[in-house]
């Protein structure tokens, strides 16, 4: 299957935040590019993950579900949530940090 052809289930928010996450088991600092129910965009240095990783990360001090790395772009990767990000998590980042929302596609 191939993931360009994939259709989101969830509408993307952008933002831009630094967050501490686990890759590997590694102490990874990324920033979070978008993020939905279902997964996040991130970007870190180039090599930090690769497909099929497992990633954890608190974002704005709320635990996101268990990720795996479903896609790498040399420094961006995308995270498939094993679980769902909760719309009113979602709603609650966007009122502290402004996320807007952002079309389809990578």
């Amino acid at each position: 299957m191939n993931l360009y052809t994939i259709r989101r289930a969830s509408e993307r928010r952008s933002l831009s935040l630094m967050v501490k996450s686990r890759v590997k088991s590694r102490e990874v600092f990324v920033d979070l590019i978008d993020i939905s129910e279902g997964g996040c965009k991130i970007r870190g240095k180039a090599g930090f993950a690769a497909i099929g990783d497992r990633v954890t990360m608190k974002v704005a001090g709320i635990n996101a579900p268990l990720g795996t790395v479903a896609w790498v772009d040399g420094s961006y990767a995308g995270v498939a949530f094993e679980g769902a990000m909760h719309p009113a998590i979602l709603d609650h980042l966007c009122a502290q940090g402004g996320i807007r929302r952002v079309a389809s596609g990578r």
